[in-house]
């Protein structure tokens, strides 16, 4: 399969999978070959754009097609670890929407059966592959930024609202994965708090902390229930920071060469502590979507 073109499955084809469906439709090594969705007619509407895929609702019949050879599943988060588990069960490689299951015995689960069955398995924190983390990852393992302190993550909106999972869930996967991207380590420590205002056992709201063992931390503030519109990362250093702005249409990533220094003791005197501010440097990003 490594020079052969991918026939592939698109199960689940709301707002988000036509997207995925469109990415994999523009790969070079892939044919998309089948869409999939339980909804009547959806697939087949999609069919008008995608003229060389099969519509239809039934994701058995996916699963028993040999030829086939990977399926890409968008769709609600709880159906993940069912539906990837048996894809892989299929012989099929699978790439899933995140978050790739929402207990982590089931992540792990996938990540097992994957590798026994010899399958690819792969989730999508696309956020990985945006020019803007692509540039920010440059600047952090040149050394640009000096030590890293902390970082932090807000994603906010007022909606969308979900019912089957918590704002966590449906918005925090991709910082979460930026951080330990960024960072090129996992937390020894995670917490979290959440509150729910609007339905009984579905937080609105979440803060979670994340703390490494080289002292570096991280927090993620995500929320449905907000005023204002935020997709920001903040990475602070000891020489520079950097701010990336998703929301901003042109100037998205910010260098601030600026921040404060602590001077050795002379004499035994502890000198004063200077705040320092220098120039704010604004690269410019090429505009390729992170799918394609």
């Amino acid at each position: 399969m490594e020079d052969a073109t991918v026939r592939l499955a698109v199960v689940g084809l709301g707002n988000w999978g036509k997207n995925v469906a469109r990415s994999f439709a523009g790969a070079s090594r892939c044919r998309l070959a089948r869409l999939c969705d339980t909804q009547p007619g959806t697939a087949a509407r999609q069919q008008a754009f995608f003229a060389d895929a099969r519509a239809g609702s039934c994701f058995d019949e996916i699963l028993a097609d040999s030829s086939i050879d990977a399926v890409a599943l968008a769709t609600p988060a709880p159906c993940h670890f069912e539906m990837a588990r048996a894809a892989l069960l299929a012989d099929k490689h699978v790439f899933v929407e995140k978050p790739l299951a929402l207990l982590t015995a089931e992540a792990a689960e996938l990540v097992d059966l994957a590798d026994r069955r010899g399958r690819k398995l792969m989730v999508g924190h696309l956020l990985e592959y945006h020019p803007a983390i692509e540039l920010m990852k440059q600047y952090i393992d040149r050394g640009e930024l000096g030590t890293i302190h902390y970082m932090y993550c807000q994603r906010l909106n007022l909606g969308v609202v979900r019912q089957s999972e918590n704002a966590f869930w449906s918005l925090a996967p991709h910082d979460v994965s930026v951080i330990l991207h960024l960072f090129g380590a996992e937390p020894e420590s995670v917490t979290a708090s959440g509150s729910c205002f609007l339905q009984s056992g579905i937080e609105d709201v979440v803060f979670a902390n994340l703390r490494f063992a080289d002292g570096r931390i991280a927090q993620v503030h995500v929320s449905w229930l907000d005023p204002n519109k935020e997709r920001k990362m903040v990475v602070v250093g000891s020489r520079k920071m950097l701010v990336f702005d998703d929301m901003h249409p042109s100037e998205k990533i910010r260098v601030f060469n600026k921040g404060a220094d602590r001077p050795e003791p002379a004499d035994g005197l502890l000198a004063p502590i200077t705040v320092r501010h220098g120039d704010i440097h604004i690269p410019h990003l090429s505009g390729r979507p992170p799918l394609d």
